[in-house]
Parts: C-alpha cells; structure tokens; sequence
C-alpha cells in the first residue's frame, strides 16, 4: 500500500489492520446487554508505542482538517481511478483480505455477505440487504493509495469545533483546525441545526461509497452508508446542535443499521457461489451495470 508524499513511513499502518479499527470500536460501544469494557482493557496508555489503535487516531485526528476533506473530495470524486461491475468491486475489495484480525479469519466479502445475510434473515426491505452487503466497499481507497487513517476510522463533522465526545480528543490538539477561528467554534462555518446535508464530515470510506451511490439508492441507505461510523453523534449525541429534525428522523435507520455492521461477525463462512446469483440479481435492481470508483 502506497501513502501520499507529505506523510513519512512511519505514518503509513498505524493499524495491524484497517479492520482492527472495527474491534477497538466493539469494545467501546459493546453489543446491548454486555458489559462495557473498562479503559484500561483496550486503550495502551502505558505503553502507547504498542497501542497501535491510538496511534491510529493520533494520525486521524491531526490530519482530518477541512482542506484536506476538500482536497480530498476534489480528487477521488472524479471517479477516474476504475470502471466495473459492483461484484467485482468486491472482488477487488477482497484483496484486503485481513490476516491479523483476532475473532475472524474471513476475507472482506464473506464478512460482508455475512452482515447481509443476517438483515435479510430478519425480513427487512431489500435495499436494506444491499447496503449490509455494500456498506464497506469503500475501503477500496486503501488500494488507491490511501493511508488506514483516510479510509476508516470513527467520523466526525470538520469545520467547526471538535466535540470531545469523538474518541481520543486528546490528539486533536494537533489538527491546525482548532487555531482556525473559521473552525474552531461550536458551529464554525454551519448554521444553528443547518442540517448535516450541509455539513462536511471526515474523509473515508463511509463518505465516498456515499458520493458513489448516492444518486441510486433509497435516503435511510444513503444515512446508513454515510454515518455508520459518526459515533459521536450515533451513540454520544455529540452534534445534535448541526442536526435538523430530518436528520434525526433518518438516524434511526443509521441506529438499526449499526447491530449488523458490528455483531455480525461468525466463524460460519458463507457460500459464496450459492449466494453470488441472489446478491446480482439484488445489485442489477439499484445500482448500474457498473461503477465508477
């Protein structure tokens, strides 16, 4: 994997994995009647050289300004890198293959055709089936060239003031942002309760497979693609002052969402081929014949 040139080595896999992000994030928000995990059990800050999470998000929060959101919106939403069919597309995903993750040893199609596998098995509309199947597919920044920290990673508005609800605030100390009086207040450059259409958000894979579908698929897939990963707001409530009743409204759909996306995981392999004829089909009913990445 290739990192931009204004970033040294060092910077380049803070991460064992971009899928270890997942799991520090298990930890945080456990699934509903499990313990909440104490601080000390998943965050290294006595050895923090070790910590490979932390120094993950010493890197996210930093860089995540917002002229590098819009540097960045500039460049990858010509969507002049590749042209295929979305199966393909997650063929190509696949080559992120995650050997190091610690509860499963799936490859990033089965981990997703598990995720939708268990939506569709609860009856929901098959757009919903869909978005589990596609959710993630816009980690394929990775194999542009992208660094973990560009492409996952818990999301959050930029442009204005930092919550402190967002994981590790701590490192935002480091982001030029909150020297910026454009950016550093409670609304920076949005109005009171604008709307979080009007609002930018972190650059990864959530917002760009939004910026890829946004124009096929129903509004609460499109909430649920976005801001699957806007914990802040999701779980803490953090920015409900940007929000609009709309955008609450919709939010339910991201909450409904998010038990699938992260307690999904089995050791159970789906099978792939019997499962490929229902998910193109599926794909052939909402997106077009290919896609532009």
């Amino acid at each position: 994997m290739k990192v931009q040139n204004q970033y040294s080595n060092e910077e380049l896999q803070p991460l064992q994995s971009i899928e270890q992000w997942e799991d520090d994030v298990l930890k945080r928000y456990p699934e509903a009647g499990e313990p909440a995990k104490a601080k000390e059990e998943y965050r290294n800050y006595d050895n923090p050289g070790r910590d490979t999470v932390r120094e993950f998000y010493r890197l996210n929060h930093k860089y995540q300004t917002y002229d590098f959101v819009q540097e960045k919106m500039a460049d990858f939403l010509q969507f002049n890198r590749k042209e295929m069919p979305v199966w393909n597309a997650m063929e190509f995903l696949n080559t992120l293959v995650d050997d190091s993750d610690p509860d499963i040893d799936l490859d990033q199609l089965q981990h997703l055709l598990q995720t939708a596998e268990a939506i569709r098995a609860d009856g929901h509309p098959d757009w919903f089936v869909l978005t589990g199947f596609i959710h993630d597919m816009g980690k394929v920044l990775c194999l542009f060239g992208e660094a973990q920290w560009a492409v996952v990673g818990d999301t959050f508005p930029v442009g204005c003031q930092f919550s402190d609800k967002i994981v590790y605030p701590e490192f935002f100390a480091d982001n030029p942002d909150i020297h910026d009086e454009r950016y550093n207040t409670k609304y920076g450059v949005y109005a009171p309760n604008c709307g979080l259409k009007n609002v930018h958000m972190s650059w990864g894979h959530d917002e760009y497979l939004y910026h890829i579908t946004k124009d096929y698929l129903p509004e609460p897939a499109l909430y649920m693609i976005r801001y699957h990963s806007f914990y802040a707001q999701h779980r803490e409530h953090a920015y409900d002052h940007l929000m609009d009743d709309h955008d609450r409204e919709m939010f339910q759909w991201v909450k409904k969402f998010n038990p699938y996306d992260l307690y999904s995981k089995s050791p159970k392999p789906p099978v792939i081929k019997e499962l490929k004829p229902y998910y193109e089909d599926l794909i052939a009913r909402y997106l077009p014949a290919t896609i532009r990445m």
